[in-house]
């Protein structure tokens, strides 16, 4: 197939599967006599996977480490474990960024009037002036 058709089975755009193959994420696509990418199941099933672990947030890193242990059947799933528990612990800490965030950014539009005045906490700590509108 073509990479259009195998962007279409896969789910990954024509322009992230050429992009994969510039960084040597996957492997170059065979190529026809006047130069157009052929792929297979094989590579098909490859970017699925590519796709399946960056919907799970995994960096291209760590979607890279994956992918050679999926490749690799010789592994231990305790190295597949480590990676998934590593990147446990990222979305976790950047939730609790995000949460901290909302409860800051909520605290702001509390203090904020909103009239026609132009006093405005949630400008002032934007500005390093947190004290008009409390510190949070």
């Amino acid at each position: 197939m073509n990479i259009g058709q195998a962007s279409e089975a896969s789910g990954v755009s024509a322009k992230m599967i050429r992009y994969y193959e510039e960084i040597g994420l996957i492997r170059p696509a065979a190529r026809t006599g006047n130069n157009y990418r052929v792929y297979g199941e094989a590579e098909v099933h490859v970017l699925r996977f590519i796709k399946r672990a960056r919907s799970l947030g995994f960096s291209l890193e760590e979607t890279e480490t994956l992918l050679k242990l999926w490749q690799d059947k010789s592994r231990e799933s305790a190295a597949v474990r480590r990676v998934a528990t590593a990147h446990i612990g990222d979305l976790e800490r950047r939730i609790a960024e995000m949460q901290g965030m909302v409860k800051t950014l909520k605290h702001l539009a509390h203090c904020c009037s909103g009239n026609e005045r132009p006093d405005c906490p949630i400008l002032d700590d934007l500005a390093g002036d947190s004290s008009a509108a409390g510190a949070s």
